[in-house]
């Protein structure tokens, strides 16, 4: 594998020169096909520290030009040693922009309320109803339709807006594979002059 390879894979992933050269191994030299490579197996390695306690972090904010709109995020993570470094700074930077455009409800689909859920599911069935759908469909359509209201309302599911082909869980997952530390949005909110 050639060296500029190896250094291309390595600039747009973070992730180590032997990881990377087993990647593109692995791709028959194809750079694209060594990106996922690398995400899929960083996605797997982030799986194995979800559960470690998260109680360092910073609160990132992001107030929109012309002061109109204002986000404040905590995001968490193992020590306070990766808390300080620039690249998790900007990772919580990220996450409040990300916020401040897609204006999420809640972090992830286990924060919304039942009663939320059971609600729309009702608006859903009776919609299809009147559309004169057969039962036995409705309760597929239904599901579909929950799925759908999960990415758009919850930051985690949420398409990544720099990159749609990722969610802001995926980011978040590379980035704890980078770290070696398991990282964690806890609470946001969200401010609109007038809302």
């Amino acid at each position: 594998m050639g060296l500029d390879l190896i250094k291309e894979l390595r600039s747009r992933t973070g992730a180590g020169i032997a990881d990377c050269k087993k990647a593109l191994e692995e791709a028959n030299g194809d750079i694209e096909k060594a990106i996922d490579i690398l995400r899929e197996k960083g996605i797997a390695k982030a799986v194995k520290k979800a559960g470690r306690v998260t109680n360092e972090g910073v609160v990132a904010s992001y107030i929109h030009p012309g002061n109109q709109l204002g986000v404040l995020v905590e995001v968490n993570c193992e020590t306070d040693f990766v808390a300080r470094t620039d690249e998790f700074k900007k990772l919580a930077d990220e996450i409040a922009l990300q916020i401040a455009a897609s204006s999420p409800d809640y972090v992830s689909r286990e924060e919304v309320p039942e009663d939320v859920i059971e609600k729309e599911k009702e608006i859903y069935r009776k919609q299809l109803e009147e559309e004169g759908k057969p039962a036995n469909v409705i309760d597929r359509i239904i599901e579909g339709k929950i799925e759908t209201f999960y990415k758009e309302h919850c930051l985690l599911e949420q398409p990544y807006l720099r990159d749609e082909s990722i969610t802001i869980e995926q980011l978040i997952k590379e980035h704890i594979s980078k770290f070696g530390e398991n990282i964690t949005v806890r609470r946001f909110v969200r401010f609109k002059v007038g809302e």
